[in-house]
C-alpha cells in the first residue's frame, strides 16, 4: 500500500499503456480488498488503481499528521461529502498522471463514481456501477444513516457488522468470502465509517447526470440483493444512453466476491469493449 499525499492508501498494480487503466472504488464499510479478485484477475493485462477512500482502511479522514511511528494517525470525527471523495480520486488520479480510465463503483462506491463523472466525466471511457442506486437519500433513510453514525461512534463495528452480514453476502457464500466481508466491516474506523454514513445521507441525486453520460457503461447487480434490488439496476440502465445490464445470480450485494468469477467475465466482456473502442 501507498499513501498519497499523506492520507489516502491506494493500491497500484500492472501497467499497460495500451490499454484503459481500470479504477475501483469500494463501497461502505469497506476497504480497497473488497476487490481483490478483480486487482488479481486484471493486473495482469492492464493498471488497476484501488484506494482506501479516506476514513476507510488505511486511509484517514483527512490530511494530518502521522503518529510517533511514522504510521498514519487516527481519523478524525467529521463528514465527508460525496464530490469530496471524487475529489481525492481525481487528485490521485492526477498524481499517478492517469489521464483516462475505466471508472467502476460498488454500492456507495457506485455512487461515488457518479460524482466522478460529474466532475470528470471528460476523462472517463467506461463506468461500471455494481449494486447501487442513483436517487438522493429520503428524510427516513437520512435519519437512519445519521442514527447509525451515532451508534457506530457509540458501539463500534462488531454489532452492526453480525447484523448486516446476512445482506451484504448471501448466507451460501463461501465461508472465506463471508469471513473476508465481516473482517473489513469489523476492521472499518468507526469513526470514518460514520462520516461516511453522513456523506450517504446528504448525498445529491444523479438520476438526471445518468441521462447525460457519454462514455459505455456496465450495470451490474446481484440477484438477491435486497439492499439494490435488480429494479434499482433495471432503472439505471434504462436511464444510462449506452449501457448493459448484467445480473448475477446466486449473489446479493457484493457480487464481484460472492461471485467472482461470473462478476469477472461481464467485467471483462466490458473492458474489452472500451478497448476496442479507443
Amino acid at each position: 500500500m501507498t499513501l498519497f499525499p499523506a492520507f489516502l492508501a491506494y493500491e497500484d498494480k500492472g501497467a499497460d499503456a495500451a490499454r484503459a487503466p481500470l479504477v475501483l472504488v469500494h463501497g461502505h464499510p469497506f476497504d480497497h480488498t473488497m476487490w481483490a479478485p478483480q486487482i488479481a484477475e486484471f493486473s495482469a493485462t492492464r493498471r488497476v488503481i484501488a484506494p482506501d477512500l479516506r476514513g476507510y482502511g488505511a486511509s484517514r479522514t483527512a490530511p494530518g499528521t502521522t503518529g510517533a511511528s511514522g504510521t498514519p494517525a487516527a481519523p478524525a470525527p467529521g463528514v465527508t461529502d460525496f464530490a469530496q471523495f471524487a475529489q481525492d480520486i481525481g487528485a490521485l488520479l492526477d498524481d499517478l498522471k492517469v489521464d483516462t480510465f475505466v471508472l467502476a463503483g460498488l454500492s456507495m462506491g457506485g455512487q461515488i463514481a457518479m460524482d466522478g463523472y460529474r466532475q470528470f466525466g471528460d476523462r472517463v471511457r467506461g463506468l461500471v456501477l455494481a449494486d447501487t442506486f442513483p436517487a438522493a437519500e429520503t428524510p427516513e433513510g437520512v435519519t437512519f444513516r445519521n442514527t447509525l453514525a451515532d451508534r457506530l461512534l457509540a458501539e463500534g463495528m462488531r454489532g452492526y457488522a453480525d447484523e448486516v452480514l446476512d445482506k451484504m453476502v448471501a448466507p451460501s457464500a463461501a465461508a472465506g468470502v463471508r469471513a473476508h466481508v465481516h473482517r473489513m466491516m469489523t476492521s472499518a474506523p468507526p469513526e470514518g465509517a460514520a462520516a461516511g454514513l453522513r456523506a450517504r445521507a446528504g448525498r445529491p441525486d444523479y438520476r438526471e447526470l445518468l441521462t447525460r453520460v457519454t462514455a459505455p457503461a456496465l450495470v451490474v447487480v446481484g440477484a438477491d440483493d435486497t439492499y439494490t434490488p435488480v429494479s434499482d439496476a433495471e432503472a439505471m440502465h434504462a436511464a444510462l444512453p449506452d449501457s448493459t445490464l448484467r445480473v448475477i445470480e446466486g449473489a446479493a450485494h457484493l457480487p464481484n466476491l460472492e461471485r467472482a468469477a461470473e462478476f469477472n467475465e461481464a467485467l471483462r466482456e466490458f473492458l474489452a469493449r472500451v478497448d476496442g473502442a479507443s
